[in-house]
């Protein structure tokens, strides 16, 4: 996604963690002051709208941001550092009380209504949890992965697995996972010492499969530097802290994050041809829920996945397998939608992506809610030709 409409798209990172006070969004800060060292152009979304905090950690006055003539917002930018936060839009003592869709129509213009110009990475510090915020970013954006935030703590820990498998059930793959708070500087002499448990971080990313992108220790100046809106990786250059926040970074630029499979977002309209994506190559050895390409022909869906595998899906039997809550019992999964209402000679509208994860199907009859999982479409039976 080019978020300008001309620059190539950015490195699209969420930050998240399963439960609040974890330090999730000084990680995010530092990590991107990290990276603005290192040469590149670096982003934040303060996704957290009802507490963002964001600005506060780097210094950035919470006022209104000015408008391009284009209607476009103009980020805050600090220390390098371009900045969109639901805090530069209220005052200190007004809280954000919105509902679901408001809070996914900010999100939206965050990302797509703000200049950013070009930027090479683009970091979301995500709210705690797996709700509203965290599935409409996944399904709405690219990203191209996420890192997980923990604490040693055995509660922390268990609740961070959440947040992984989360992204995993919306195939936003994960970077890695960071323990925060591992172990405690001193500020006489600089030693690290465990005051929690240690390892714990390490040992989830190693069950589940996944990097560790490594441990920061807590450093006394973190609560100095929040309060005077300078990140501990400047104020204090030269901590393990600061180190470990480098160190972090580092990986984050190095390591190739990007799937394989078609470019996301797309929005293909069968009519006129227009906005169907491009194909990719496939290998023997490539991801079995990645689409390398699609194509539609006399009512039915050709899909090519990465792995090399091809599959024949009718666009009736597409319709019928609707797995929304108009077509679906939410609770059940018990089919809602007569097969007999489906017309014999129903096509396919419209295809777009949602997400890393699945598509979006529009019909002939006007149906449009359906959100077909990659994972899902693969599982389904090939439809014979002559049975179209």
């Amino acid at each position: 996604m080019a978020l300008d409409g001309q620059q190539p798209a950015p490195k699209m990172i969420a930050i998240s963690s399963g439960k609040g006070g974890v330090g999730k969004s000084t990680v995010t800060a530092n990590i991107a002051v990290a990276m603005v060292e290192a040469g590149l152009k670096v982003g934040i979304v303060d996704a957290d709208i009802y507490g963002p905090s964001i600005p506060g950690i780097l210094g950035i006055d919470a006022k209104k941001p000015a408008m391009t003539p284009e209607g476009q917002i103009v980020p805050a930018e600090r220390h390098g550092i371009k900045v969109i936060s639901m805090a530069m839009l209220t005052n200190d003592d007004s809280p954000a009380i919105l509902r679901g869709p408001m809070v996914t129509k900010y999100l939206q213009s965050f990302v797509r209504q703000v200049d950013w110009r070009a930027l090479d990475m683009l970091l979301l510090d995500l709210p705690p949890g797996t709700g509203d915020i965290q599935l409409t970013l996944a399904q709405a954006f690219p990203l191209t992965g996420a890192v997980v935030v923990s604490t040693p703590q055995d509660v922390s820990l268990k609740i961070a697995r959440r947040g992984l498998r989360m992204m995993e059930q919306v195939s936003v793959p994960i970077l890695g996972v960071i323990e925060n708070m591992s172990g405690f500087t001193c500020p006489s002499c600089g030693t690290v010492t465990h005051i929690f448990h240690q390892g714990g971080g390490e040992a989830i990313a190693r069950e589940i499969g996944v990097a560790f992108l490594g441990k920061v220790p807590l450093d006394p100046a973190v609560v100095d530097c929040g309060d005077e809106g300078v990140p501990l990786i400047k104020a204090a250059s030269g901590s393990p802290a600061a180190a470990a926040y480098r160190q972090i970074a580092a990986a984050l630029i190095g390591g190739d994050a990007m799937r394989s499979g078609i470019a996301t977002p797309f929005r293909w309209t069968l009519a006129d041809d227009t906005g169907k994506p491009a194909p990719v190559g496939v290998s023997a050895d490539g991801p079995v829920d990645r689409l390398a390409a699609l194509d539609e022909e006399a009512g039915t869906l050709r899909l090519r996945w990465t792995d090399g595998a091809e599959q024949t899906l009718g666009a009736r039997d597409l319709r019928i397998a609707c797995p929304c809550a108009k077509c679906r019992d939410e609770m059940t999964g018990a089919r809602l939608l007569d097969p007999d209402t489906v017309p014999l000679d129903i096509r396919i509208t419209r295809i777009w992506s949602v997400g890393n994860y699945a598509l979006g199907l529009a019909f002939s009859d006007g149906h449009d809610t359906g959100i077909y999982t990659l994972k899902s479409l693969r599982a389904m039976p090939s439809t014979e030709m002559e049975d179209v």
